[in-house]
């Protein structure tokens, strides 16, 4: 089985590395992960951008399943490119499986970046007054539903690991899900 592995960890000083690890992971589970930084594109071409989308999207093509890292990202919730890829797997029917290493709540990612309170209509909302998300999910409902459907339900560990960009243990119980369901 040829797994997409989807996250921000491309953005990562030591981005190169972390894909080694876990395509080493992959392989130790007996499936083969493809990594997105596996593919050469010269990043001075003026259609820079569009190579690494086809490049990207080429790959998950290739693959049976993807396993997303949706680990907050610049913000309260997932990488937005990571989400993009999640989506596109899923609309294909394809296996995919997904972890975050912050396992609070989405309220509580949200107020690390500005006050959240309770509407005089018992909403939470920010600091904008905008609606925040509030199911007990770790993020948006969409994704979480989408793994649901699709593959199995977000992985997340008991708590917060020490280097939530580094620890591979969610990412590794991911591979071990794909690997029964490629067994």
């Amino acid at each position: 089985m040829k797994i997409y592995l989807a996250g921000p960890d491309v953005f990562l000083p030591d981005a190169l590395d972390i894909g080694r690890r876990k395509r080493e992971i992959c392989a130790r589970h007996g499936v083969t992960g493809l990594y997105p930084l596996d593919n050469v594109i010269d990043r001075g071409a003026s259609d820079a951008s569009l190579r690494i989308f086809e490049g990207n999207q080429a790959m998950m093509d290739a693959c049976e399943a993807i396993i997303a890292n949706l680990t907050p990202f610049r913000g309260p919730g997932a990488d937005a490119g990571t989400v993009y890829e999640l989506g596109y797997m899923a609309g294909r029917g394809k296996l995919c499986l997904g972890y975050s290493n912050d396992p609070s709540p989405y309220p509580a990612r949200t107020a690390r970046f500005g006050t959240v309170t309770t509407s005089s209509e018992g909403r939470l909302i920010d600091m904008h007054g905008l609606t925040v998300e509030d199911f007990g999910h770790p993020d948006n409902l969409m994704m979480i539903h989408a793994l649901d459907s699709y593959g199995c339900p977000l992985v997340v560990p008991q708590e917060l690991p020490a280097d939530i960009w580094r620890d591979l243990a969610s990412f590794e119980a991911c591979v071990r899900l794909a690997a029964a369901r490629s067994a």
